[in-house]
């Protein structure tokens, strides 16, 4: 976790994200450029609009996660709520499993490493080249990352609810939703994921959230994640890269790769993900921030524009969303409006046209809500559903592969606070690593993906989840054990 000194502001221990490239003064670089200035008129202010008399939530469809309360089960929303019960309850019907509440208590005390001497040297270079001690990660890898952005996956149930009734507008609301829900957990989030090993996987096999979910590294060079989703009525995949840009007092973060959202019923949604920087590397308080423009394209009836409004140095309301869904005539039938930490809504109709504002608003609809924050909170101030990601629940150790993420012995150390172990057993693991581009130059394939000839992107090929049945793992290879002592390294 990153610490400062309260005097100086200089940093004392880690960022989250891996990263390079150009000018300090050109470090507030906005993602979307290429976007012109006439849709700043759509951003109303949401705290605003929130606070106001004339507010109605009608029709709040909230359903908090299953990891939100202190207690076994979910939290009632208080609030008016006109919609649909069946609806309502759609996602949130699933069988309950007990998972924990916090992460184990620390064996060691933590030392204080500073970032700022690791990375300054570094400047102009690909920082994830750059091996950084143990105390700078979280004990979570960017495979188990993926799953995280699943948190709210209910919203994908009630889209796919919303689409056998013929709401079709409901229904890419709800993905719009979910599309910007995955950034909640973000938010003081300063510590860098576990870069997996080539070859490296994760499941996350959760009934109580309805899904099953896989992930695969399946590029080193460059890094490349892969992952694919079933849920109930859909099914989401995609593959994942970071360009990184180290300007020395930030790092951005530009992911290159589409999301897809299939439904059973034909229609897909496809939308990429929006610029994540990293701020106050050398003093002051750090904090992330995204920013540009989302567009989930449809292939029937709607696609939508989602805009992250960059934050700025005297911003008094950051992290807001605006946008609006169009039909296939170009016309705006919705406008959404929120913040990516706290919650989405929407109106009919297009509140951003010239000489409507705020009253239009007056009567709007609650999409989505984030869930509360831990009771027993974290170094690494992970969600609720964050620190179940890394739990070996009983039995679950033996049905694993040997290249899943929670056993990885770096990760599992750092989440137990043996700190040493940790940082020793990543260098490791790291120099191992160096055999991972020779292993891809001569001919290395993924076992759970393949390319798509047609878009050239990662397709999850199936077969995982029935060897796992039958607990056939002699395609999998033990990466994190010892390297033999006749093995090239290079």
């Amino acid at each position: 976790m990153i610490r400062q000194d309260k005097s100086s502001g200089k940093i004392l221990g880690i960022g989250k994200g891996s990263s390079t490239d150009s000018d300090d003064d050109n470090e507030r670089v906005d993602a979307a450029e290429e976007e012109t200035d006439e849709d700043d008129h759509t951003f109303f202010d949401t705290r605003d609009i929130l606070s106001s008399s004339s507010f109605r939530s009608n029709g709040s469809d909230l359903r908090t996660s299953s990891f939100s309360s202190d207690d076994e089960g979910t939290i009632a929303d208080d609030s008016e709520d006109n919609i649909d019960p069946y609806v309502k309850s759609v996602g949130s019907n699933f069988p309950s499993i007990k998972r924990r509440k916090k992460l184990p208590d620390p064996v060691e005390r933590e030392k204080s490493v500073s970032l700022w001497s690791m990375i300054k040297e570094n400047i102009g270079k690909d920082l994830t080249k750059v091996c950084l001690p143990v105390y700078f990660n979280e004990p979570l890898s960017s495979l188990q990352k993926c799953f995280e952005d699943l948190e709210y996956s209910y919203l994908l149930d009630r889209a796919y609810e919303w689409g056998k009734r013929g709401n079709n507008l409901m229904r890419i609301l709800n993905v719009a939703a979910f599309a910007v829900s995955g950034y909640s957990s973000t938010e003081g989030r300063i510590c860098k994921p576990f870069n997996p090993l080539l070859g490296e996987t994760y499941e996350a096999d959760f009934p109580d959230k309805g899904v099953r979910f896989f992930s695969e590294k399946v590029s080193h060079h460059p890094m490349i994640v892969a992952c694919h989703c079933q849920g109930t009525g859909w099914k989401l995949w995609g593959d994942s890269n970071l360009k990184s840009k180290f300007w020395g007092r930030s790092i951005q973060l530009d992911p290159v790769g589409v999301l897809t959202l299939e439904f059973d019923d034909g229609e897909v949604f496809k939308w990429s993900k929006v610029t994540t920087s990293i701020y106050n590397l050398i003093l002051g308080k750090l904090y992330c921030d995204h920013y540009g423009t989302m567009r989930i394209e449809g292939n029937r009836d709607y696609s939508c524009k989602l805009k992250f409004k960059e934050q700025s140095i005297i911003d008094r309301n950051p992290h807001q969303v605006h946008g609006g869904v169009q039909d296939r005539n170009g016309k705006t039938v919705a406008t959404l409006f929120g913040k990516w930490d706290e919650s989405m809504h929407y109106a009919n109709g297009d509140c951003s046209a010239k000489g409507k504002g705020q009253d239009s608003l007056s009567e709007t609809h609650l999409l989505w809500k984030r869930s509360k924050p831990p009771k027993y909170s974290t170094r690494y101030n992970l969600t609720r559903f964050a620190i179940t990601l890394n739990e070996l629940t009983p039995g679950l150790k033996e049905k694993l592969p040997p290249t899943d993420s929670r056993l990885r012995p770096d990760q599992r150390y750092l989440e137990n606070g043996e700190y040493e172990m940790a940082n020793s057993e990543k260098l490791r693991l790291e120099q191992r690593q160096r055999q991972a581009r020779n292993m891809q130059e001569r001919g290395w394939k993924p076992r759970w993906f393949a390319k798509d000839k047609n878009s050239d992107s990662y397709r999850f090929i199936g077969g995982y989840w029935e060897a796992r049945e039958q607990g056939k793992w002699d395609s999998c290879p033990d990466i994190f054990g010892q390297i033999p002592s006749d093995h090239p390294l290079d």
